[in-house]
């Protein structure tokens, strides 16, 4: 099979979500079964070159603790019969000696002396300890060794360092002979099994194989020259899988520009004419705009900006000027602090005319955060922090519980009433808006449900509670919009941990229309925002049947069936996460990219357990964002991390 019939073939795989990794399974998956290349019956069959390995096995001279050769159980002369004409069935432990590798006290990991390979090494890790105890020959690595990590982290490897010595959680795979076992043929086998090997293996926390039933497994042996073929052919189709790859990373970030420019074009538009022709540009080449449901994003927020610079809905003459409402806000503001209804307000100075960020349409202004709400403040910490919560009491939202579509309550915390009273100063009202101000998730806002009880929040979370509650809905779209999200992490205070203060928020330059126009922006947002949901939907629909269809391929024609099921979300408690995490293109200010500003201010690199901790919510929350952000190409395609067991990982693993 030549590259050029691969591509006719499995071309429609390759467009799949996931599809170039298909490919390789499906590569893998032909090579071992025999339907890579084609069988010359001229060649020697693999029986015969099994014959000579056995007998140089039998001469081999035991090492390591077990000295006997292993058991070898009965293969099934059925599953032989059905293998390619020349191939054979056998043991992989006729094949090779397993060695051992050494397990390490804290003790004997020193920073100097000859380096000790871990699995950590082999994947993502570039922290080495070194040794200087003097061991066997088998304890030790050469260039060219096939080694298997069997804890944890599963898979072979072909050594290409210097020599080294070897953990206890990595085997080495010495075989009896070289002349009649084509080394890179064994790598792809075991490669192409690994998934098996993983789920065969035991372990609650952390999975691993044991050494006996490695050796049982069973392996189909191809004639030596035809092992020679099929690696050849795995390198090739697998360099054109990488070639794939690259063109359709290099192809998603045009897709991104574009989308990009193309969104940024409808933002500027200075007149409704020019606002139809962006739009129409981008209904005309929506399919090539859009591919992934997370493209979408960037139409939300191209909505929530068109909405706050006035160019959502027509203006009306018969709208009342919003000046003329604020004047009446200010009145009553001032008759409610009278009365000691709410506290003393503060004196805020008009925007002028001058200092507008950006021209509005007649009958609007820019009016500060603080004039029209008579309340802008964060919560506190109960006494006692998280000692003084109850299964039953006043929910107490913390930043976790602050969503832009939402409050999500699951896992609340919830204090006493007494508790509450103490606390009454940051008691939370329907109608209120939440917003997140430290930490990444900063920015999130909620607008709290007309029919909400009481409850209380964190100190991480401000509420801004409206002095006319009509206003609640676009003042809560206005937050949200890049041009507000702009601002809130633009304007953020504090040297050890970002925030936004209530002195900095309550002057935040707020673009506001006449009300009634802001009911009509409100319900052109919400219509809007259905129409992203049910295009992300299609786009999460299509996917998901690409990536049906290309896994049924694969089983059709290799008859391995592919689990399709997402794997569970990596909890903190469990895991460490170690991989580091860079910056791509720097986003637009008006993006919503909370893990690249992040990173942004950390010179461009974090570890993804610090990131998480910076951005401060569900693991799962964080590993969305992530997506998001690599897909915009804003952070780098990190490496594969590496997952850490930390509660059962022996010393120095």
């Amino acid at each position: 099979m030549d590259a050029q019939q691969f591509l006719s073939e499995f071309g429609h795989i390759a467009n799949a979500p996931g599809g170039v990794a298909r490919l390789r399974e499906l590569v893998l998956a032909m090579a071992v079964q025999g339907r890579l290349v084609l069988q010359d019956e001229s060649e020697e069959p693999a029986a015969k070159q099994l014959e000579r390995i056995k007998t140089i096995a039998l001469n081999r001279p035991a090492v390591g603790r077990r000295k006997k050769a292993p058991a070898t159980s009965h293969i099934d002369g059925t599953a032989t019969s059905q293998l390619p004409r020349g191939w054979v069935n056998t043991r992989l432990s006729a094949l090779v000696r397993v060695l051992n590798g050494r397990a390490y006290s804290k003790q004997e990991l020193l920073e100097a002396g000859t380096p000790v390979l871990r699995v950590g090494n082999l994947f993502t890790s570039d922290h080495w300890y070194y040794s200087n105890l003097e061991l066997d020959d088998d304890k030790y690595i050469d260039a060219g060794d096939l080694l298997y990590a069997w804890s944890a982290s599963f898979g072979p490897f072909i050594w290409q360092g210097k020599r080294v010595i070897y953990h206890y959680h990595i085997w080495k795979l010495d075989l009896f002979s070289d002349a009649d076992v084509d080394k890179k043929f064994l790598y792809t086998w075991l490669l192409e099994k690994t998934q098996e090997i993983k789920a065969a293996g035991h372990g609650i926390s952390m999975a691993h194989m044991t050494k006996e039933k490695f050796e049982q497994l069973v392996i189909a042996l191809p004639p030596l020259k035809e092992q020679t073929r099929i690696v050849a052919k795995v390198d090739e189709l697998m360099a054109l899988c990488d070639q794939l790859e690259k063109q359709q990373a290099d192809r998603r970030k045009l897709q991104n520009a574009l989308r990009q420019s193309t969104l940024q074009a409808l933002a500027s538009a200075q007149s409704p004419h020019e606002l139809q022709d962006s739009w129409q540009r981008l209904q005309t080449n929506f399919r090539r705009l859009f591919s992934a449901p997370e493209d979408v994003d960037g139409m939300r927020g191209l909505v929530l900006d068109l909405a706050v610079r006035g160019l959502l809905v027509e203006q009306s003459d018969s709208d009342e000027p919003v000046v003329s409402w604020l004047a009446r806000v200010a009145t009553l503001k001032a008759d409610l602090a009278k009365k000691k209804l709410i506290a003393k307000q503060t004196t805020f100075v008009d925007v002028s005319l001058e200092d507008y960020p950006f021209s509005v349409p007649s009958g609007w202004a820019f009016v500060r955060l603080g004039q029209v709400a008579n309340k802008i403040g964060s919560g506190s910490t109960p006494r006692g922090g998280r000692e003084v919560y109850v299964k039953e009491g006043v929910p107490f939202l913390r930043s976790q519980n602050v969503w832009n579509d939402g409050l999500r309550l699951a896992g609340v915390a919830y204090i006493t009433n007494s508790e509450h009273e103490r606390m009454a100063g940051t008691t939370v009202l329907p109608n209120d808006v939440l917003l997140n101000i430290t930490g990444a998730s900063l920015g999130r806002c909620a607008l709290v449900p007309s029919d909400f009880g009481e409850a209380n929040v964190s100190q991480h979370v401000t509420i801004i509670r409206p002095t006319d509650p009509q206003v609640r809905e676009y003042l809560h779209l206005c937050l949200l919009s890049p041009y507000c999200q702009a601002l809130i992490w633009g304007r953020q205070v504090g040297m050890a941990r970002e925030g936004l203060s209530k002195k900095v928020l309550e002057q935040f330059e707020i673009p506001f229309p006449p009300i009634p126009e802001q009911h009509r922006i409100v319900a052109r947002v919400s219509e809007l925002m259905r129409y992203c949901d049910e295009i992300a939907e299609q786009l999460r629909s299509t996917q998901k049947a690409a990536e049906r269809f290309a896994a049924s391929v694969v089983t059709a024609l290799t008859g391995i069936s592919i689990e399709q099921e997402e794997e569970p979300p990596m909890k903190a408690p469990q895991t460490e996460l170690v991989a580091p995490l860079r910056l791509g293109t720097p986003p637009d200010l008006k993006a919503q990219a909370p893990l690249a500003t992040l990173l942004a201010r950390h010179k461009g690199e974090m570890s993804a357990r610090d990131l998480w901790q910076r951005f401060g919510g569900e693991i799962d929350a964080f590993y969305a964002q992530l997506k998001a952000e690599v897909a915009h190409g804003w952070i780098a395609e990190p490496a594969v991390a590496e997952v850490r067991e930390r509660l059962t990982e022996a010393a120095g693993g």
